[in-house]
C-alpha cells in the first residue's frame, strides 16, 4: 500500500509539474534541448516594455549524443555551467519535452460534448498511440467545427507523452540544479512566441504558418488569429540533409557538417562553385521531400477548414539559416517565406544579442516561447484541455 501511495504522489506530482506554472516576481528561465544545442533565456516586462535578461547557449556534439546517458550527463553538465557563467535569477524553470518524446496528431470526432471527446481520447485514442491514459500524459487542443461530407465534425489535435519521458526530464533537469514549474510541447511554445502580435481584431481571421526546421524534426503550425488550428512533426530536418550530402559526396557526417556550414556563409568565396553545386544538388532529393511534406499540410488545412491557402510562411530553427533550403521550399511551395525574429519587441541591451542588431536569431524561437508562457491568459489563445 505504501508503494502504491509513493506512485500516486509521483504521478500527481508529475501531473501538476504539467499543468502549473507558479507566478513569481521573476520569470522563470525558458530552457529547450534539441537533439544538436540547449539553450536557456529568461525575460521579464514591466507594462509594455520587456527585455531579455540572461541568455545562453551550448551545442551539442556528436560524441555527446551518441547514447542516451552521454546525452544526460552533457545536458545536465551544460545546464549547470550556463548557470554559473550567466545572469540567470532564480532556478524556476519551464522547459519543453524532445520532439521525439511527443505524439502527435490531428483527429475528427463526431462529438462536440466535453465528456464524451474526453472518454474517446483517453479510453480509445491515447491507446491508439500506446499510451495509458491512467499513467501517461495527454492533452488535446480543440481547433474547431469543421465540414466532412455534410456532416460537422470536430477538429482536435491530440498531443502525448508517456511517463517514463517525462520522469527522465524531470530528473535531469532537478540534477542540474533547476525548479521544473512547467513541461511544455515545443510546437506549443513556438506558437506563443508569435502568437502575442495576432491580437488585433482584423487579424482574428488571419491564416499564419510557423515552421521550425530543426536537426530532426520540421515542426508545421497553421493558425487562425490566435487559435492553432493545425499541427505536424515532419520526420525531416538538418541531420537528414548532412546525412545525404555526406553520402552523395562520400565525405564522413563531420565534413558534411562544415561544408553545409561553408554554404551558408554569404563569402562565396569560402567554397568553390563545383562543390557548392555538388552540396546542392545532394540536399535538393531531401529538400523536395520536405516541400511534398508541408505543401500535404497546406492542403489538409485548406480541404479541412475550406479555408484559403496561405501566402506566406515564418521560418524559424537552426535549419533556417540555409538560403537553399529556403529558396527551393519558396519554389517548390510557391508561397512567400521570412525568418523569425523570435526578440522583436524586446529590449537586448547588456546581451550578446544587441552586437548583431541584423541577426534575426530565429532559432530561439521557442526558448522564447517558453519564457514567456504565464504572460498572457488564456494561453496562447487556443483551448486546451487536460485531465485533473
Amino acid at each position: 500500500m505504501k508503494n502504491n501511495k509513493s506512485a500516486a504522489a509521483q504521478a500527481a506530482r508529475r501531473r501538476n509539474i504539467m499543468l502549473n506554472l507558479t507566478h513569481n516576481k521573476t520569470r522563470p528561465i525558458g530552457l529547450e534541448m534539441e537533439s544538436n544545442s540547449i539553450r536557456m533565456i529568461q525575460l521579464a516586462h514591466t507594462g509594455e516594455n520587456a527585455r531579455v535578461i540572461a541568455a545562453d547557449e551550448i551545442q551539442i556534439g556528436a560524441g555527446a549524443s551518441a547514447d542516451e546517458q552521454s546525452r544526460h550527463e552533457f545536458a545536465v553538465s551544460a545546464i549547470k555551467e550556463m548557470l554559473a557563467r550567466g545572469n540567470f535569477r532564480g532556478r524556476s524553470v519551464v522547459s519543453s519535452l524532445s520532439n521525439s518524446s511527443l505524439k502527435i496528431k490531428s483527429l475528427r470526432l463526431d462529438t462536440s460534448d466535453a465528456d464524451q471527446i474526453e472518454q474517446l481520447i483517453t479510453n480509445d485514442i491515447a491507446a491508439q498511440f500506446g499510451l495509458d491514459s491512467d499513467n501517461d500524459e495527454i492533452r488535446y487542443i480543440i481547433a474547431g467545427s469543421v465540414y466532412h461530407a455534410d456532416e460537422i465534425k470536430n477538429e482536435i489535435i491530440f498531443l502525448g507523452a508517456d511517463k517514463e519521458s517525462i520522469s527522465q526530464h524531470i530528473a535531469l533537469l532537478e540534477e542540474a540544479g533547476l525548479k521544473p514549474l512547467a513541461i511544455d510541447a515545443a510546437p506549443c511554445a513556438l506558437f506563443r512566441c508569435f502568437s502575442s502580435s495576432l491580437r488585433r481584431q482584423e487579424d482574428q481571421q488571419l491564416v499564419s504558418v510557423f515552421i521550425e526546421v530543426g536537426s530532426l524534426f520540421t515542426t508545421v503550425i497553421i493558425s487562425r488569429g490566435q487559435q492553432i488550428a493545425f499541427v505536424k512533426q515532419i520526420p525531416i530536418g538538418g541531420r537528414k540533409l548532412n546525412e545525404q550530402v555526406a553520402s552523395k559526396l562520400d565525405v564522413d557526417y563531420d565534413e558534411a557538417v562544415v561544408l553545409r556550414s561553408k554554404l551558408r556563409n554569404t563569402d562565396t568565396g569560402t567554397i568553390e562553385t563545383t562543390t557548392r553545386q555538388a552540396i546542392v544538388d545532394a540536399m535538393s532529393f531531401v529538400i523536395e521531400e520536405l516541400a511534398r511534406e508541408i505543401s500535404l499540410c497546406f492542403k489538409y488545412y485548406a480541404v479541412t477548414f475550406r479555408g484559403n491557402r496561405p501566402s506566406e510562411a515564418v521560418f524559424a530553427g537552426t535549419e533556417a539559416y540555409e538560403s537553399v533550403l529556403l529558396e527551393e521550399l519558396k519554389k517548390h511551395l510557391d508561397i512567400e517565406v521570412k525568418l523569425a525574429q523570435p526578440f522583436r519587441g524586446f529590449e537586448l541591451a547588456g546581451t550578446e544579442f544587441a552586437a548583431e542588431q541584423n541577426a534575426s536569431f530565429c532559432e530561439w524561437a521557442v526558448a522564447v516561447g517558453l519564457g514567456v508562457r504565464g504572460w498572457d491568459s488564456p494561453d496562447n489563445g487556443s483551448e486546451k484541455h487536460e485531465r485533473n
